[in-house]
């Protein structure tokens, strides 16, 4: 009796032991299973992590590009040139000064630079290059045969500056003469005994903010003004 219940209990050992056995051998694999799928999920996390920060490194010279094209027309819009461009007429109530024009033919203006009661009114302090003609027609027709007695006319032109920067007065800032009916024949004169000279000059000043410029002109010579395009002109553009 007592071999048998050994015997007995022996089986019941090896069986418990087996049993343990068994579920160790089934939990190993399910262990493993784990690892093998938490490392591949790790991987596929780095993977996309890296991804990301490489598609942001190959955006960032584009976006840096737009940002930059985008500054530059801005600063281009900000920036722009001051510039004005006038013709010149003849007009019976001016009595001094040619008559400017702008938006008319090749006139324009931008940047700030205006014309206000015949002159032009500077937007802010800066160098600016200053310039003007005026072109005449002139009758050097004469009675007698002598060349001797063709007269001789002077023309001449004047810009001249008004500012808060000293006396409240306006100065000649630029002025030129030129003389015509010279005593000699020329070609500048036509068979009718007509002379046709211009009067240009140009210079660089610096001009601020509120000065005013204008032209003189002598009255007698203002009815000898030439009234075709592109002879006349009065303008400043910001350097």
């Amino acid at each position: 009796m007592e071999g048998e219940c050994m015997v007995v209990l022996d089986t019941t050992i090896n069986k418990d032991t087996e049993k343990q056995a068994t579920q160790r051998t089934q939990r190993e694999p399910r262990s493993k299973l784990t690892m093998v799928l938490l490392a591949f999920t790790l991987c596929l996390a780095a993977t996309a992590a890296a991804a990301l920060v490489v598609n942001r490194r190959a955006e960032a010279p584009g976006q840096n590009e737009d940002n930059f094209d985008l500054h530059h027309t801005l600063r281009q819009i900000s920036n722009v040139r001051a510039a004005i461009h006038l013709q010149g007429v003849h007009n019976y109530s001016r009595k001094t000064s040619v008559e400017w024009q702008k938006d008319v033919d090749q006139s324009h203006s931008q940047g700030g630079l205006e014309l206000n009661n015949n002159e032009i009114v500077i937007p802010r302090d800066g160098l600016y290059f200053v310039y003007s003609q005026a072109s005449f027609r002139v009758d050097c027709s004469s009675d007698a045969d002598d060349m001797s007695s063709h007269p001789m006319v002077h023309l001449s032109h004047t810009v001249q500056r008004w500012s808060h920067s000293y006396a409240p007065k306006y100065v000649t800032i630029l002025h030129s003469i030129r003389t015509v009916c010279q005593k000699t024949t020329s070609s500048d004169s036509d068979e009718d005994g007509n002379w046709y000279s211009a009067v240009y000059m140009g210079a660089v000043f610096n001009l601020y903010a509120g000065d005013r410029l204008r032209t003189k002109t002598e009255e007698a010579m203002l009815e000898k003004l030439e009234d075709e395009p592109g002879k006349n002109f009065f303008g400043v553009f910001a350097l």
